[in-house]
């Protein structure tokens, strides 16, 4: 299937009730089973990631299939490893291409008993849950944050607690900060100083604990904002001191003409105006903003130069190749290093008005939210596949029609 989206001249002020964080839902899952809680966690997130990780958890199996969600998999990999048991954890064919070679080598070094069910370095793997003993990891700070919580979760559960020593750069910080932060609610206090973390041996206390709305959810109704000079937006439920590292959209958007009011709902988004003629940002701390800034600017002819995007490239597509080819379509020609860089120097080719673009999403929820609003610059935009947002952000397609932007289903022979 695949959506026709519409936007009229002139879009609806709404209001709308943001998803929840997945992140901070599966980081509290965990928190929750690691500390045998008896509370139900508040205003769980809905999204397919979130659903994979509450169903492993409460399964009555010994094999899971996480599909997509690339979090549960790196976390369930940790957790399983020191319950004691026999496992087999698997996902989807794009699952079995992303690398998790890095975290099975730490977890065997911590005891863990792993083996590779088909490719060296990738799921499916097998996995024997025993009691794990401590010691000094050394990882590359360039990797993955999924793989450093996915170990600092389970950390005060192993014996001597646990040290990981992060070499060269590190990327996606507020990621651990947010892992730190919530595993202190449950009682056990981290330390982190330069390139080295310290967990001590401790006990989970539980905790009730309520998830707050998606900062990455917000970046597409900023982006919205950012094409439609006069629309206002209020977005409830998001934090002024969140613990969520994409909160620092509200900044990245400042250069393209959006002010963002907090208020006790949550924020209210505006046009001002007078954007950035051109645009630099490394997006190592906030990697999941980057194609939603990336179509943005394109869309307002806003030449950019962006960095820190070495992480894109083992998302659930390769992020880069998927933002040249699909803007590509729009006449927008795009340039990479091929590590961590995208650029556009403003480089376009004229689309006929009229012309059906169809954006291809590559199973990726990002590249169906950040291409949709080009709906309001180009009038025959089309999406496939794009149920993909369920797996982040189930009532995106809802939402917009609240603020004017429709969708007409066509099969995929149209």
């Amino acid at each position: 299937m695949k959506f026709q989206v519409i936007a009229p001249e002139k879009l609806n002020n709404s209001t709308i009730t943001l998803p929840t964080s997945k992140s901070i839902s599966n980081r509290l899952l965990m928190l929750n089973a690691l500390s045998y809680s008896p509370y139900e966690i508040r205003n769980l997130s809905d999204s397919d990631d979130t659903r994979v990780m509450l169903n492993v958890l409460n399964a009555n199996s010994n094999v899971f299939d996480v599909g997509a969600a690339g979090t549960s998999m790196r976390f369930l990999t940790a957790f399983l490893s020191k319950i004691v048991g026999e496992w087999t954890l698997t996902g989807s064919d794009r699952m079995k291409e992303r690398p998790i070679g890095i975290l099975v080598d730490a977890l065997t070094k911590l005891g863990a008993k792993i083996d590779y069910l088909e490719k060296e370095g990738y799921p499916p793997l097998k996995i024997w849950g025993s009691a794990l003993k401590g010691d000094t990891l050394e990882l590359p700070g360039n990797i993955s944050s999924q793989y450093i919580t996915a170990l600092l979760l389970i950390a005060p559960t192993i014996e001597d607690g646990l040290t990981i020593k992060l070499t060269g750069d590190i990327i996606s910080k507020p990621y651990i900060a947010l892992t730190l932060a919530l595993m202190a609610e449950f009682g056990v206090k981290g330390f982190w100083k330069n390139d080295t973390i310290v967990i001590p041996e401790a006990n989970y206390q539980p905790k009730q604990m309520t998830v707050e709305a998606d900062w990455s959810a917000a970046s597409y109704w900023y982006e919205i904002i950012a094409l439609n000079p006069g629309m206002e937006v209020t977005l409830k439920g998001l934090k002024r001191n969140s613990l969520q590292g994409d909160s620092q959209v509200s900044e990245i958007f400042k250069p393209l003409g959006v002010k963002t009011k907090f208020s006790q709902r949550g924020v209210i988004l505006t046009n001002i105006g007078n954007p950035n003629k051109s645009f630099k940002y490394n997006f190592v701390n906030q990697p999941d903003l980057a194609q939603t800034v990336v179509v943005t600017c394109c869309l307002m002819n806003i030449p950019f130069e962006f960095t820190g995007l070495q992480s894109l490239k083992i998302k659930e597509t390769d992020r880069i190749a998927a933002l040249i080819k699909e803007l590509s379509k729009m006449g927008y020609t795009l340039t990479t290093n091929n590590v961590d860089t995208l650029a556009w120097k403003g480089e376009k080719t004229d689309v006929t008005p009229n012309t059906e673009i169809t954006i291809d999403t590559y199973k990726d929820h990002r590249m169906a939210m950040a291409f949709a609003p080009a709906a309001c610059r180009y009038a025959n935009l089309l999406i496939n596949e794009p149920g993909v947002v369920s797996k982040s952000y189930p009532n995106y397609w809802d939402d917009l029609a609240l603020a004017g932007i429709k969708t007409e289903k066509r099969s995929l022979g149209q």
